[in-house]
């Protein structure tokens, strides 16, 4: 049994379904760790996935349907593992409509991960993604800024608005500690599945929160920040450009608690 698998429409993908999306880029996706055969959240990723399409082309495959191809290529590995659902048309991209064609999809598994240690530094980059809510393929910017901010000593990427706020990082959300409360940034960006489950949870453990905008000068009246995504509810960051952030342990703890409480599911 293989942590790699690739499925299209539930079953073993061939080389020859592969190669005309192997320049594609009108998709989107969901990512999520798996384990134990189950899912945190599963009920998030299904509303992603069916909020994209209607977005993006104007209608959605039922879930019952997306969950069975999810069941089939978990099937195929082991009980931990990564997994990515990517949603596309077989019309493709650069038509001016989409066609009628019935939606398809693409299940990837993977090893199962957890992302950097930390904590890190981030650099801070003007940037406002296209579609902010909606997880689409192809974002070139994404690892442009984060080997541009490697570059520059830094771990990853932050990006700011016009406006001057921040808002998400490369492939993170943003988290912000104010010693009792988590504070969420007030921007346009991609809601992630870990959000949503730290939020959720966070409200069944009574934790306050609260949604403002957060510029680099707030910076220093806030006591922690993190980053999250689908590997990981919670990694420390220390600095932000020249700006450092304390560590906030008490922080790390509640977000990876509320993690925690968020049960698995099976597809």
């Amino acid at each position: 049994m293989t942590s790699f698998v690739v499925h299209r429409n539930g079953r073993p993908a061939t080389a020859e379904e592969l190669a005309p999306l192997a320049f594609a880029g009108y998709a989107h996706f969901t990512a999520t760790q798996v384990r134990g055969g189950r899912i945190r959240g599963l009920d998030l990723h299904l509303e992603r996935l069916r909020t994209a399409s209607k977005e993006l082309f104007g209608r959605a495959l039922p879930d019952d349907r997306v969950r069975s191809y999810l069941r089939a290529a978990l099937a195929a590995g082991p009980d931990d593992l990564s997994l990515t659902a990517t949603v596309y048309s077989p019309v493709g991209e650069f038509t001016a409509t989409g066609g009628e064609a019935e939606l398809e999809v693409l299940v990837r598994t993977g090893p199962a991960a957890s992302g950097p240690r930390g904590p890190l530094a981030l650099a801070t980059v003007e940037f406002e993604r296209v579609l902010p809510t909606v997880k689409h393929v192809g974002e070139v910017a994404k690892t442009y800024f984060l080997r541009q901010a490697v570059a520059r000593g830094f771990d990853d990427a932050a990006f700011v608005d016009r406006r001057g706020r921040l808002s998400e990082a490369s492939i993170w959300n943003l988290a912000f500690w104010d010693g009792s409360a988590v504070v969420w940034p007030e921007a346009e960006m991609l809601g992630g599945t870990m959000m949503g489950i730290v939020r959720r949870q966070l409200d069944r453990l009574d934790v306050p929160q609260r949604v403002q905008e957060i510029t680099l000068t707030d910076l220093p009246t806030l006591s922690g920040a993190a980053v999250m995504n689908s590997w990981t509810p919670g990694i420390a960051v220390h600095r932000i450009d020249t700006v450092p952030v304390p560590e906030a342990p008490t922080f790390m703890r509640l977000l990876h608690r509320a993690h925690q409480s968020e049960p698995l599911t099976a597809p």
